[in-house]
Order: structure tokens, then C-alpha cells, then sequence
């Protein structure tokens, strides 16, 4: 009996890992895309500030300089973090999940690109 209760337990935090994660990644995605579409619309990239959302987000210029990022702003992604450039090279105006290894850990990021070709982003 115990191990079975002890088996439902993990199963039932596993489940609600599930859950929390999908729910992250649904609000992840709504940041990116209501960031995309109020530059799309108008506002300045700039404008916008990194730790506003968490995780936070970043936009990144055609030629890999961010505009916005807690700690690279101004600084070119592909001279600081060459595989995550290429990573996010993905992004399409549809939006798309990228994954990668950073550090030695898969992270996960939803990017999009704008009418401009601004790259926006977000992940864990």
C-alpha cells in the first residue's frame, strides 16, 4: 500500500510539473506575441524593458545587436553567445519554439520576428 500511494505521489507531482510548465509556456508565448504585435503596430522596441515579464525578454536587431536584455543590451549576441544566435535564428513571423544547450542546460525559448525583422524572445 505504501508503495503505491508513494508511486501516486510522484505521479501526481509529475502531472502538476506538466501543468505548470505547459501554463509557462502558454504565458511565454502571449508576452512574445503581444510584444510582436504592439511593435507591429507602432511602439518603439525600445520602450520596452526586459525584467517586465518573467522570465524575461529580449529583442535582438537583425544583426544580432540587443536593444533589449537585462545584462547584453547593446551588445552583440553572436560575440557573447554564438549558439543561442544561431539558435535563434529560427524565428519566423509565426513564432516557433527553439531549443538548445546553454552552460551545459537545455533551454527553451518562443521567438518571433517582427514586420521589421526584429527578433523577440522569451524562455527558460
Amino acid at each position: 500500500m505504501r508503495k503505491v500511494l508513494s508511486m501516486l505521489s510522484m505521479a501526481t507531482y509529475f502531472l502538476l510539473a506538466v501543468g505548470a510548465l505547459a501554463a509557462d509556456k502558454a504565458t511565454i508565448k502571449k508576452n512574445v506575441d503581444d510584444m510582436v504585435a504592439a511593435i507591429n503596430s507602432g511602439k518603439e522596441a525600445t520602450s520596452y524593458r526586459a525584467d517586465t515579464y518573467t522570465p524575461y525578454a529580449f529583442i535582438m536587431e537583425p544583426n544580432g545587436k540587443l536593444i533589449v536584455h537585462p545584462y547584453l543590451a547593446g551588445e552583440y549576441l553572436q560575440e557573447k553567445a554564438e549558439p543561442i544566435y544561431k539558435a535563434l535564428q529560427q524565428a519566423t513571423m509565426e513564432g516557433t519554439w527553439v531549443s538548445y544547450l546553454w552552460k551545459g542546460a537545455l533551454k527553451e525559448t518562443y521567438v518571433r520576428r517582427t514586420k521589421s525583422n526584429l527578433t523577440v524572445g522569451s524562455g527558460y
